[in-house]
């Protein structure tokens, strides 16, 4: 096996079957997918200084995810932008929710933490204007 793909791999697990495989991007993309379900989150932020990653429904869906995976669990980060007017710990809790849930489901690994960073506030305005611009 490549050792580029090699690293990126968190569950390695041998079947009757044969070697089932989840890299650590499919569960950065089920956490940012799980986290944009959420209603009041408007955007993934990758972090303090990268500013606004990506808005709802673009497609790099890891953007604003970090994982950290051991043999059988793992560690989230998401990183949001949240609608002024929700009541931020409320979609907080229900990111960490969300996240647990679709990464054990899908997965099999046990999610033992979801931090959940609140980047910035936005106003419903502002979102409708950026889907707008002409990129």
């Amino acid at each position: 096996m490549d050792e580029s793909v090699k690293d990126h791999i968190i569950k390695d697990e041998i079947t009757s079957l044969g070697a089932i495989k989840i890299a650590d991007d499919v569960v950065k993309i089920i956490a940012g997918l799980a986290t944009t379900e959420v209603p009041g989150v408007v955007a993934m932020s990758s972090g303090v200084v990268g500013g606004i990653a990506e808005m709802l429904g673009r497609k790099n869906m890891s953007k604003g995810v970090k994982v950290e995976v051991g043999e059988k669990e793992a560690a989230v980060d998401t990183f949001v932008i949240v609608e002024f007017g929700t009541r931020i710990p409320d979609v907080a809790a229900k990111i960490q929710e969300n996240v647990k849930k679709s990464i054990e489901n899908m997965t099999g690994l046990e999610v033992i933490e979801v931090n959940v960073h609140i980047q910035g506030v936005v106003f419903s305005h502002e979102v409708r204007e950026e889907d707008h611009k002409v990129k």
